[in-house]
């Protein structure tokens, strides 16, 4: 399955976090199925958010959109503010009157993570900070737009986090950056519940090894270059550009038996098996299933191996 069938013509999403990375990838993906996309986020063209980039806005990520075949519509919102996002919805419901598809991503929460940091020597408030943009602006988020969500049956709720149910059972690093990405794989298994009763579904996704943005500046490379950088780390071999996740999340949402994934959590290497998609450059990475085999558990094999 592929996004060029327009599989999305005439369904409306909301991408909550659309500034760059993941949020972005999924916006545009969606578009090229044909969605109307309201993005949000909190960096425009004339003000930058906390994380601290001007490289990278909503007001391009819907051009992206609209470019890719759909309809981009830019909306700054900090989803931390219950009334920007009431008012977000609201809109949305004025123009299209439906909501088909909900995607939280908000996050931006990397430049507070401190590694290698016992919970109690982090700054409480950095950790609480992390929390919130990673916990709490989802809660806000689906609070809000679930109600025009589950006017239809049929609607989607993703939740975006980093790792699955399964890879997250082992402790991610850090106190706080473990709970703000397991949280989301509880939030869509709950939300499951709530969700089913009235015809929609809720999940949880997640990319591999993400070639974000900022992950790309992280090494001193380009999408076009990033094999580069595998003289620096020899793992991010198996890294995968942020198409293959938004490739996972509109090849979901044109599923008409979607509701079988309900509560589950899902990957972007999962969904390609089933979906048959790929990645911008026509491979497959299962970026887990590497780290668990190989990075982790010792197993003989390359990256090129699980690609």
């Amino acid at each position: 399955m592929t996004t060029h069938t327009k599989a999305l013509s005439g369904k409306t999403a909301l991408v909550a976090g659309a500034t760059r990375g993941a949020g972005r990838a999924i916006a545009v993906q969606m578009g090229a199925a044909g969605a109307t996309v309201y993005v949000t986020g909190r960096t425009t063209r004339g003000k930058a958010s906390e994380v601290g980039r001007t490289t990278e806005t909503i007001e391009e990520t819907a051009e992206l959109v609209t470019a890719a075949g759909g309809e981009g519509i830019a909306i700054p919102a900090d989803h931390l503010d219950a009334e920007q996002v009431r008012a977000v919805v609201a809109r949305i419901d004025e123009e299209r009157g439906r909501l088909d598809i909900l995607v939280n991503d908000a996050w931006g929460g990397e430049h507070l993570i401190v590694w290698d940091t016992k919970m109690w020597d982090t700054e409480l408030e950095r950790g609480l900070r992390m929390l919130e943009l990673g916990v709490k602006s989802h809660i806000i988020t689906s609070s809000c737009a679930l109600p025009l969500l589950v006017r239809n049956p049929g609607g989607l709720l993703v939740e975006v986090t980093d790792g699955t149910a399964e890879t997250n059972k082992g402790f991610r690093e850090n106190f706080y950056y473990d709970l703000a990405k397991y949280a989301p794989i509880r939030m869509a298994l709950s939300l499951g519940e709530d969700l089913k009763g009235v015809g929609c579904t809720a999940v949880s996704m997640t990319p591999g090894w993400l070639r974000s943005e900022q992950m790309l500046d992280h090494f001193g490379v380009t999408e076009e270059n990033w094999r580069d950088a595998i003289a620096k780390s020899e793992h991010f071999a198996i890294s995968e550009s942020p198409v293959f996740v938004g490739r996972a999340v509109a090849a979901l949402a044109a599923d008409p038996e979607r509701a079988r994934w309900n509560g589950r959590s899902l990957s972007s290497a999962g969904l390609a098996k089933v979906y048959g998609f790929t990645d911008a450059d026509g491979s497959r990475p299962d970026a887990w299933t590497y780290i668990e085999e190989v990075v982790k558990g010792g197993a003989k094999g390359t990256a090129a191996d699980y690609r």
